[in-house]
């Protein structure tokens, strides 16, 4: 299942929207079957800071672990959010 981030707007920003977006993918996350990939789409974000990533993404990981595939991550803001994430929770994502 591929998600489109830019759905959500194309600047991520903020814990409480960080948050209502990953309540709003909930209803979706439903359909995902127990051997599917979950993608996350970054094409069109044009910012994404860590504190929304943190309330959308790290409950993901920490639910999807290796199926949580993440693409076009090469924006400048993505990438840099990607990687504090990823020292601050000591997780590795797929992208």
């Amino acid at each position: 299942m591929r998600i489109y981030l830019k759905k959500f707007g194309t600047t991520l920003i903020s814990r409480q929207n960080g948050r209502e977006a990953f309540a709003a993918l909930q209803s979706q996350l439903t359909a995902l079957s127990q051997k599917e990939d979950l993608e996350l789409d970054f094409s069109g974000v044009i910012t994404f800071s860590p504190s929304w990533g943190d309330e959308f993404l790290s409950p993901l990981i920490k639910q999807y672990g290796s199926r949580l595939i993440l693409i076009n991550t090469s924006n400048p803001s993505v990438k840099a959010t990607l990687e504090l994430l990823e020292k601050i929770n000591r997780m590795a994502t797929r992208h």
